[in-house]
């Protein structure tokens, strides 16, 4: 029987999954739209300005994670670094939406570009690796993670009804099209700085419960903190556990999906399917919420499938029934009758069961690398460094998207946005490939690295029991 401490603890810390979730997705759902069909950069400065990002991350995120776990506060080292973030992280949602087009300057235009969201990623990283520090941090052992896991994904699906599904609301449309009026063209960057604010809002109000009552840390001495490698010594030490490193590789793939599906999804409903600003909500927006509502009523088949054949095990199966699912992506198009456009809602409905099944399993195994981590490299708890080193390597699944992108939009001769489009039939194909080959293919290259990851099964038992052993000395 749970407690009812330990429960309230458990759900406020599921808070903490709002502003980092809301905050993020609804950058990878809008900003590449933003710039490319409202402000007009071609694709070629996005890519540009997308690995220049990268380039910053190189460095921002692993970074970030090793100062975390070497800082010693009488605040606590993660609460320092969660209340420095939270509010600046509120303003990113406007800031990325106010781009100074007043000035008319292209160069102006993609220069902003390129400083927000490279101090969007400062501020988001910031949050987001001592967030997840916390995790394995507060809640010891699986089956605790396991309980908390449901409030944090549950209240996760909050976070992405509400970045997926609001622009679809209050942006209309989210893509221009030739049949979008000069005033209406005008009118959306308002629109888009519109939506930012209200996300500014509701990032904020979501965050108070968890910043003022969900931190709880566990008190690290000096002489723990000075045994914990330096920052180089933290990322070689790192990158050579090859446990973590076929991991995140295979998880970089799936979250290669994650991204490019609310990426391409605007596009896509409006060039393959012809949906017009009328009927965006109804045929996308409103599909999107029930998608994610789905997604959560999974989660406890996650959890039972996660208990019964291993964590490992269910996101391989996550993973396969996840491609076959997009399937059907290929096989839509416009037709007089809008008989597709009926068949496409079952289609995003059915995406909830994959996307529930990546974000659930991720966390905890995580966690367990970690666990492994402290009995057999360090003997201290690093959690900062590898979900620092998580999101970095993570990031490189966004210079695959955009890169794949690209060179499908240069291919089929949109390398500026152009909504007279002169060959509909091979616009439609590269959008496909995007949306439907492009992701199967990181997939299955997912699937091939867990198939090698060597920690489950009873090596995972053995690294448990040494885990307990070790904390039950710390105690003492």
């Amino acid at each position: 029987m749970e407690k009812k401490g330990g429960l309230v603890r458990k759900i406020v810390f599921g808070f903490s999954s709002i502003p980092d979730q809301l905050t993020y997705q609804a950058f990878t759902y809008l900003v590449f739209t933003f710039y490319y069909t409202i402000i007009r950069l071609n694709i070629l400065e996005m890519l540009i300005g997308y690995t220049i990002w990268a380039i910053w991350n190189a460095v921002n995120d692993p970074l970030l994670g090793s100062l975390s776990d070497r800082t010693k506060t009488s605040f606590g080292r993660r609460r320092l670094y969660i209340s420095i973030a939270i509010v600046p992280l509120c303003l990113m949602m406007v800031l990325l939406f106010t781009v100074p087009i007043f000035l008319g300057s292209q160069l102006i235009n993609f220069v902003y570009f390129m400083v927000i969201i490279m101090v969007f990623e400062f501020i988001y990283t910031m949050y987001s690796v001592n967030v997840n520090a916390l995790f394995p941090e507060m809640f010891p052992n699986e089956k605790e993670r396991a309980t908390t896991n449901l409030f944090v994904k549950g209240l996760t699906i909050f976070a992405l009804c509400f970045a997926f599904a609001v622009p679809n609301l209050i942006i209309t449309p989210l893509v221009p099209d030739i049949t979008t009026s000069p005033a209406v063209v005008a009118s959306l960057p308002f629109q888009y700085a519109a939506f930012g604010f209200i996300a500014m809002i509701v990032t904020g109000v979501a965050a108070a419960p968890f910043v003022l009552f969900g931190i709880k840390e566990k008190k690290t001495g000096v002489k723990e903190i000075e045994k914990g490698p330096s920052f180089w010594q933290s990322m070689k030490i790192t990158m050579k556990n090859k446990t973590f490193v076929i991991f995140v590789c295979a998880n970089m793939l799936i979250w290669y999906l994650f991204g490019m599906f609310p990426t391409i999804l605007p596009l896509f409903g409006t060039y393959v399917l012809g949906i017009t600003k009328n009927d965006q909500f109804l045929i996308v927006g409103l599909p999107l919420i029930i998608a994610l509502l789905f997604a959560a009523a999974c989660f406890p088949l996650h959890r039972y499938i996660g208990r019964k054949f291993g964590m490992r095990n269910g996101l391989i199966l996550t993973s396969i029934v996840w491609a076959i699912t997009l399937i059907p992506f290929a096989l839509v198009y416009v037709d007089p009758l809008g008989i597709m456009r009926l068949i496409f809602i079952p289609v995003i409905i059915i995406q909830g069961f994959g996307l529930s099944g990546a974000m659930y399993y991720v966390d905890i195994i995580i966690s367990d690398i970690i666990d492994e981590d402290e009995v057999k490299t360090t003997g201290v708890r690093r959690e900062g460094s590898y979900y620092g080193m998580n999101a970095f390597i993570h990031r490189i699944s966004i210079i695959l998207r955009i890169l794949s992108i690209f060179l499908v939009f240069s291919g089929m001769g949109w390398g500026d946005y152009n909504p007279h489009v002169n060959n509909p039939f091979l616009l439609h194909i590269g959008l496909k490939l995007l949306m439907v080959v492009f992701p199967i293919i990181a997939l299955t290259g997912a699937v091939l690295l867990l198939l090698v990851f060597p920690l489950h099964g009873k090596k995972l038992e053995e690294v448990q029991k040494e885990v307990a052993k070790i904390r039950a000395q710390k105690t003492e």
